[in-house]
């Protein structure tokens, strides 16, 4: 359940604690949100379940901004932004997050990495296949 703990802690903890407006989630696509096809030309389609209804609820939150992360061709990219806006999920940023700047007098320098709070991510150990679901809850049991 790391992934639920991440965002107890790095959204809803310090937004109480720091006084935060919202949090930045990056979502890798392949293994994360879309089962991998494998094939070229072709982007997969098949959510893992509850990741659909997961994302259109966190897509609602205005204290959450949704970026993707990923490692895909920019033509494919573009098409996945059209199908997850088709499906009721919109990402603001990919593979950046220009709203967090580097301050010289500060603590950290967002250049080439982006700041981040929450990472559903394949290869940090979410589990797309039972992690899903718990995030759909907490999101449920915690609208706004």
């Amino acid at each position: 359940m790391s992934i639920i703990n991440s965002i107890q802690k790095n959204h809803f903890e310090y937004m109480v604690e720091r006084g935060w407006e919202k949090t930045y989630h990056f979502f890798d696509i392949h293994g994360t949100i879309l089962k991998p096809n494998y094939e070229f030309g072709n982007i997969p389609k098949e959510f893992y379940p509850y990741a659909k209804e997961a994302l259109q609820l966190i897509s609602e939150r205005a204290d959450i901004v949704m970026c993707l992360y990923t490692c895909s061709h920019p033509h494919e990219i573009v098409q996945y932004l059209d199908y997850f806006k088709e499906n009721g999920i919109n990402f603001k940023y990919v593979n950046e997050n220009p709203e967090v700047e580097t301050n010289v007098n500060g603590y950290g320098c967002y250049d080439t990495k982006p700041y981040m709070n929450v990472l559903y991510e394949d290869k940090a150990s979410f589990d797309p296949e039972t992690e899903w679901l718990l995030v759909l809850n907490l999101f449920k049991d915690k609208l706004l």
